[in-house]
């Protein structure tokens, strides 16, 4: 029980990290967050499920599609929700994304359905036995994948010239502009991946649950959570707190029930942020 536990956790843990480092990457970027994290979510999730299982897309070609469509999903947002406001100085545009995020949850309610459906995928589908415990193999996937990410985005921040554009238009925009770089187009490719990200933690989490229009809402809750509990400007800490968030509540779900699982979790991140109010990994 216990082993099947902390599989599960660090599952979704993993998959929380993905969505919180959204989250970071558009802070970091420009001080922004996209509130509309969970509904990309929502929207990979379901273009996966209606290219793969409903037209009969080859997993892969469905996935590539699905995320392409996520991409332009966050350059959307950033263009007219977060941009006309931001560029005024005006912080409407977080109810902005929020509205963009209902818009889209609705929109994808009355063209997909409300009844939750299952994506079911054969080369992930069996279970695996680790420790006399069987397990999802997807669990253990998620994890992986998501490692492969966070290594790849350290690499190409460190060592590619478009994370040393990153970095220069997180430094000092103004500056950065001078040099010739379009800050507004690395804002808006960052809106880009942190979506992207959104839409592979909904394929990779869509054969464990059920595919429907509000399944992104709670998720992105609790990656903002995450977020904010490892220190939003810190990579390493999303990371860090997505893994140990997840943790916490698959062992809360074994030894106390699925029903406190919310309020125990949401609990313990509001006395973590009395104790550390910039996070367990953050800095003032």
């Amino acid at each position: 029980m216990i082993t099947a536990s902390i599989i599960s956790g660090l599952g979704m843990g993993s998959m929380y990290a993905l969505l919180a480092l959204g989250f970071h990457i558009t802070f970091i970027v420009s001080r922004t967050v996209n509130f509309a994290q969970g509904s990309a979510m929502m929207v990979g999730a379901v273009l996966g499920y209606t290219f793969c299982i409903t037209w009969g897309m080859p997993w892969l070609l469905a996935a590539t599609l699905s995320l392409v469509l996520c991409a332009l999903y966050g350059l959307a947002i950033e263009r007219f929700l977060v941009r006309p406001f931001h560029s005024r100085g005006s912080e409407a545009w977080l109810m902005a994304t929020v509205a963009g995020g209902l818009l889209m949850d609705n929109l994808v309610m009355f063209t997909f359905g409300k009844e939750p459906r299952r994506f079911t995928l054969e080369a992930v589908s069996h279970r695996l036995e680790i420790a006399g415990t069987g397990v999802d193999a997807m669990q253990l996937i998620i994890p992986l994948v998501v490692a492969v990410i966070v290594i790849a985005l350290m690499l190409v921040r460190r060592y590619t010239r478009l994370g040393k554009v990153l970095g220069a238009s997180v430094q000092n925009p103004a500056a950065a502009r001078i040099m010739g770089i379009p800050v507004n187009r690395v804002v808006a490719v960052s809106f880009a991946v942190s979506t992207v990200f959104a839409g592979i933690a909904g394929l990779l989490i869509a054969p464990l649950v059920s595919v429907h229009s509000e399944m992104g809402t709670l998720f992105g809750l609790k990656a903002f959570a995450v977020a904010i509990l490892g220190g939003i400007a810190s990579a390493n800490g999303v990371v860090m707190a997505g893994l140990l968030f997840g943790l916490a509540e698959a062992l809360i779900i074994v030894y106390l029930g699925s029903t406190l699982s919310q309020i125990l979790t949401f609990s313990l991140v509001i006395v973590c942020l009395a104790l550390r109010p910039n996070g367990l990994f953050g800095t003032r």
